[in-house]
């Protein structure tokens, strides 16, 4: 059972160099890790039964995974009413998921939808909003202040979760969040709970950077430098509420959390 563990290991790390920067996929190995190898059973039992078992808990490890987004969106339809206005930042598959079960719902609200640079995502959210025959408007997103008196709730997505109850997102979300704040507009965060991770950033800095080239559409000096983080932190502190496949929980719980998902 060693030598399996280790090769478990060794491909959850081949994985995680993939995309070293990518929080999710770290946190998605490590809990994939702990959740298949956990069980004390495997010590005690036969290769091939501990084989099965070792089997099932893959296959029940991917089957919640897949659920987490149906289970969100279920989860999230009672904050949204009907007249609604949501501004959502760049794009996200469970905020997706969120607004098209609401759609279906036959639910009347529109969408504020940042463009999200420096890859600019939101330009596929409004695309997609736009078939599902949901009134979306595209804004850049230097207009998030300017537009949030107009605006109900924020919805937004999560490359990982951390202990503080924080979030690590999209470069943009933390300023997002700031003026939601500010004129008491709830903030809601939409993920899965394989994205929880054990870190605990105390600033924007204190994460590894995850770098995008950034096209400003006109030459840029050599002697200028250009800010190509593409993500930031946002503080528990300017966050309502978590819509995750564990329930709806408070940023403040978030830490009990993570020592369950982990024991």
């Amino acid at each position: 059972m060693m030598e399996l563990e280790i090769e478990l290991k060794k491909a959850s790390d081949s994985l995680k160099l993939w995309d070293a920067t990518s929080i999710s996929l770290t946190a998605g190995c490590d809990l994939f890790m702990r959740y298949v190898t956990r069980t004390s059973a495997l010590e005690y039992e036969d290769f091939n039964s501990a084989k099965s078992r070792l089997i099932e808990r893959a296959e029940k490890f991917g089957e919640i995974s897949c659920k987490a987004r149906r289970i969100i969106a279920m989860l999230s339809q009672d904050f949204i009413f009907d007249g609604c206005t949501i501004m959502v930042h760049g794009f996200s598959r469970v905020v997706l998921e969120v607004l098209k079960t609401a759609a279906q719902s036959k639910k009347l609200f529109r969408v504020f939808c940042t463009e999200g640079r420096p890859d600019r995502t939101g330009l596929r959210l409004s695309n997609e909003l736009a078939k599902l025959d949901v009134p979306v408007k595209l804004l850049i997103d230097s207009a998030v202040a300017y537009t949030m008196d107009d605006v109900d709730m924020v919805f937004v997505g999560a490359d990982g979760v951390v202990e503080s109850g924080g979030i690590i997102n999209m470069m943009g979300t933390y300023q997002m969040a700031l003026v939601a704040h500010s004129m008491n507009k709830p903030v809601y965060v939409a993920a899965e709970s394989y994205k929880f991770a054990r870190l605990y950033p105390l600033d924007q800095k204190d994460m590894a950077p995850a770098l995008r080239p950034i096209d400003f559409g006109v030459p840029i000096p050599s002697k200028v430098e250009v800010e190509t983080s593409a993500r930031d932190y946002t503080p528990p502190q300017y966050l309502t509420l978590l819509f995750t496949d564990l329930g709806v929980l408070t940023p403040s719980v978030v830490s009990d959390e993570l020592i369950q998902l982990y024991l």
